[in-house]
């Protein structure tokens, strides 16, 4: 096949905040007349956004370049983007022969300039782009940070992180804590209300340390007063996610003023053992954890909490591994991811080496997941006979199928809801459940006329 001139094909890999960031790359892209195609083998130029934020991630982002950089073609240009190129730029280069130009998380706006770049100067490969740039997220070309995927969307309110947690990568990745200014935020809500989105979730690394570099003191509650007013249309806004210690007043007070602000919490706990919580340089109160989780319930008996925890770090002994499964059972997560822990190069827990043989990672992680699973489908149960509403995702008019989601299910991580019935996708409907699964809902529709 022919290679198109002008034309770019792009893979986002990693979590919500990278596809943001493509998305946003699309927009400066299309701004610069730079069409994109579906066939990798037609494009002139292929961009990849890695993730390098733990070794399964980082290489499923080297086997995706390697892919394209077998097949790459006389006249094209790989470029690999995002955090795993920021972090790890010799590595890349090293393990990935055929890379034509990286550029990282600082500056992924000048993804034009890079390409131009490659195109002036084609000889002078790889081309390398990293500048620093304190700038990051307060200029961003024009771009809205917003990812749509049907009547859902992403919106970044800030970048970067100022959390000193051990075993984590993210701030030699993404660097401080920037948060967006509070217009361009309420524009894009905007932009967003008025292309008829029904769910709007708000992303950051820690979206409860919003506007803490500007001087703000409860920065993210002032800031949804503001969307709030502003994008009324809006009915769902799902906060992701939230650091422990919040405050939990200004929380409870947000979502009963503003009932758009939806009962659902994530809170990425990461353990459950006071002693390791402190080796991970995390809040080591779990008994406060648990009491603002209960205050929470108790003004919001709907509230869906989900959590994400890291076995086998560095001093998980067997009883601290059980302290994190008895916590578990005590306070029954609607939600709950878990990882076992990724070694990581640079980061305060590096010292501490990676003692656990991953076999006994594994063995943790999958009871605890097991423990989480019986959890899951008793809560889920509990839903039988009750009339839910349900956003509309997808729907096959020949077998009056329809799959959509609950206020209490974020999008991609969370459970679905399969109805029986006949209605538009991107209405919310109401669903009567009448079967349940471990992560998963079963109803029929009841009222087909939906919101809009």
């Amino acid at each position: 096949m022919k290679i198109i001139e002008n034309t770019y094909y792009l893979i986002s890999l990693g979590c919500a905040k990278n596809l943001v960031d493509s998305h946003a790359m699309r927009h400066l892209l299309a701004q610069n007349a730079l069409d994109e195609t579906m066939a990798a083998r037609s494009a002139k130029f292929l961009i990849v956004n890695t993730c390098g934020f733990i070794e399964s991630a980082r290489q499923e982002s080297l086997e995706t370049l390697r892919n394209l950089a077998k097949k790459k073609k006389p006249g094209q240009f790989l470029i690999a983007a995002g955090c795993m190129s920021q972090r790890m730029q010799a590595k890349l280069l090293e393990e990935v022969e055929g890379i034509d130009a990286m550029l990282g998380t600082r500056r992924w706006m000048d993804i034009h300039k890079v390409l131009s770049s490659l195109q002036a100067n084609g000889s002078l490969r790889p081309y390398l782009h990293f500048p620093m740039a304190s700038s990051m997220g307060r200029d961003e070309g024009g771009a809205p940070a917003i990812a749509i995927q049907g009547k859902s969307s992403y919106l970044k309110i800030a970048d970067g992180c100022n959390r000193p947690c051990a075993y984590c990568a993210i701030p030699l990745i993404k660097g401080s804590l920037v948060s967006r200014p509070v217009n361009s935020i309420i524009d894009e809500m905007l932009i967003l209300q008025d292309a008829g989105i029904r769910e709007v979730n708000l992303i950051a690394q820690d979206i409860t340390g919003y506007g803490q570099d500007l001087g703000f003191k409860d920065g993210l509650f002032n800031l949804l007063d503001k969307i709030c007013t502003a994008a009324p249309n809006i009915p769902w806004i799902r906060l992701l996610y939230t650091f422990p210690g919040f405050n939990g007043n200004e929380m409870i007070r947000v979502m009963k003023a503003h009932p758009q602000v939806l009962h659902y919490i994530d809170i990425p706990l990461q353990h459950a053992d006071n002693t390791v919580l402190k080796a991970m340089k995390r809040p080591s109160q779990t008994e406060k954890v648990m009491a603002d989780l209960q205050t929470l319930r108790s003004n919001f008996p709907d509230l869906a909490a989900r959590t994400t925890f890291i076995v086998g770090f560095p001093g998980e002994t067997d009883r601290a591994f059980q302290t994190l499964v008895d916590f578990i059972e005590q306070v029954r997560f609607n939600h709950l991811g878990a990882f076992t822990y990724s070694f990581e190069k640079g980061t305060s827990a590096e010292q501490l080496g990676d003692p656990i043989p991953m076999e006994v990672k594994e063995e943790r992680l999958a009871y605890l997941m097991e423990v989480q699973s019986k959890i899951s489908s008793q809560i889920n149960h509990s839903f039988i006979g009750e009339t839910l509403d349900v956003l509309i995702e997808g729907s096959d008019p020949n077998s009056q199928i329809l799959v959509g989601r609950t206020k209490r299910d974020a999008p991609e991580v969370d459970g679905l809801v399969i109805a029986q019935g006949v209605g538009q996708v991107g209405k919310i409907l109401q669903v009567k459940i009448d079967n349940a699964g471990e992560h998963d809902l079963f109803g029929r529709v009841v009222n087909a006329k939906g919101d809009l």
